[in-house]
């Protein structure tokens, strides 16, 4: 088939569909869980955050191994990857029930239970988004192409984000299991009927090896041999540590220092993700004209201004705080579109398609991650060393939230934007690869 047609709505729903389920378990993962251990159970915001760090540090460090591992199935076969994720799901779904109901009640139960539930839930989560990245990294095309295959998962994982924020407040946990695993077997099956990529056979490790699918020498490092890869992966992660830290604290801000009733929650998420998505099209659109990179840019900026503004709000002022998430929320569309079809360009100029898009993406992932145990292990810890727990809503306790949730992603962000514009936007010769947007 040809590649251009992965980007019709047929082949866009087939490979897409797979990001809905996967979206709506990473949003419990790292918003509803930190406040729902806390909350249900007790568990300490200082205990819960080394829990969290020592998880989330775990997965990131077996994300570039599962790359290797992606990369060795892809040079074998489709089928190959197809399999493989089907027994991740599983892990996946396995995982996940046991991490939101678990069978001890016993606060040092508690916390092993978790550690062990979170460590299982990640790798299937892993597992399963390197081999979907990849997949669609493989498609190929030009920057409007790359952007359209990459919007097409993050759309329809929008969707799956704002199903998880409105169902577990409208239904419970059990209803938004139960939602998840049908999510997750018609996402297998759609990606299973997706177009698919035309993989190089890799190398072998020496003559006489023996098989033609051993990954070479090296390859895991592979990524790290270009420096465009080296600068875009700097820019992505001073992002993701802004994004993730208010996406820890939400529910803490929320309910302690904008006090807003627990029926409103799911209007700020849904508004937030909702904003998202329809973004996403219109930031398409400028993508045509200013390219990629710039257009991350702007919406880096729309984001520190949102959050400058977000620490003037205070107890009771619900309506501009929805106005907050909605605009944060259009920020956000370019962190989901644009940095993968940035990476996605990066390994056709550094000429390793076909060939390492899973090491490409191991670190990727590895990088995001990394972002999200940094943003659960410290700011949780720092809170509660500042006085805050939840519920408590002394002066000095909502200072120190509004610190952490509101100027800390700012001044990250402000170091993602100069970096990217620096170190990509204004780099010689990014015109060629990064910033092509002639299209």
């Amino acid at each position: 088939m040809d590649k251009n047609q992965a980007f019709t709505t047929r082949n866009g729903l087939a490979y897409g569909l797979l990001g809905l389920p996967l979206a709506f378990v990473a949003l419990p993962l790292y918003v509803i869980l930190p406040n729902h251990y806390a909350r249900e159970f007790g568990v300490p915001l200082a205990t819960l955050g080394a829990v969290l760090l020592g998880a989330r540090l775990f997965d990131a460090l077996i994300d570039p191994l599962l790359g290797r591992l992606t990369d060795r199935l892809f040079a074998r076969s489709a089928r190959a990857v197809l399999a493989m994720g089907a027994a991740a799901a599983l892990v996946l779904a396995l995982g996940f029930l046991l991490l939101f109901f678990p069978l001890v009640n016993t606060p040092g139960a508690l916390v092993a239970w978790a550690s062990a539930t979170l460590v299982v839930t990640y790798a299937g989560y892993s597992a399963l988004s390197v081999a979907h990245q990849s997949w669609g990294a493989m498609l190929g095309g030009n920057e409007a192409e790359r952007s359209r295959i990459v919007a097409w998962r993050e759309g329809l994982g929008l969707i799956g984000v704002v199903l998880a924020s409105i169902t577990p407040v409208a239904f419970g946990l059990p209803a938004t299991t139960a939602l998840f695993f049908v999510a997750l077997l018609a996402g297998w099956l759609a990606w299973t009927r997706a177009v698919r990529p035309t993989p190089q056979p890799l190398p072998v490790l020496a003559e006489g090896a023996a098989h033609s699918h051993a990954v070479p020498e090296g390859q895991l490092w592979r990524p790290f041999k270009h420096a465009s890869f080296k600068r875009l992966l700097a820019v992505f992660m001073l992002n993701g540590i802004a994004s993730a830290v208010p996406a820890t604290l939400v529910l803490f801000f929320i309910q302690d220092l904008l006090q807003a009733p627990p029926a409103m929650e799911a209007a700020f998420l849904g508004s937030y993700f909702v904003a998202a998505a329809v973004s996403i099209p219109l930031w398409l659109a400028v993508v045509k004209r200013l390219g990629l990179a710039a257009t991350w840019l702007i919406g880096m900026a729309l984001a520190i201004a949102v959050f400058g503004w977000a620490t003037q709000i205070g107890a009771g002022q619900t309506t501009a705080f929805l106005l907050i998430c909605a605009l944060s929320g259009v920020a956000l569309g370019t962190d989901l579109a644009l940095p993968g079809a940035l990476l996605a360009g990066q390994i056709q100029a550094n000429g390793d398609s076909g060939k390492a898009e899973g090491a490409y993406f191991g670190w990727w992932n590895f990088a995001t991650k990394l972002n999200l145990a940094l943003a659960a292990g410290l700011a949780l810890p720092l809170l509660g060393l500042f006085g805050y727990a939840p519920g408590v809503r002394s002066p000095e306790a909502l200072l120190a939230l509004v610190i952490a949730y509101c100027v800390l992603p700012c001044v990250l962000k402000i170091a993602a934007a100069a970096c990217l514009y620096f170190f990509i936007l204004k780099k010689p010769g990014a015109s060629s690869h990064d910033l092509d947007h002639r299209l």
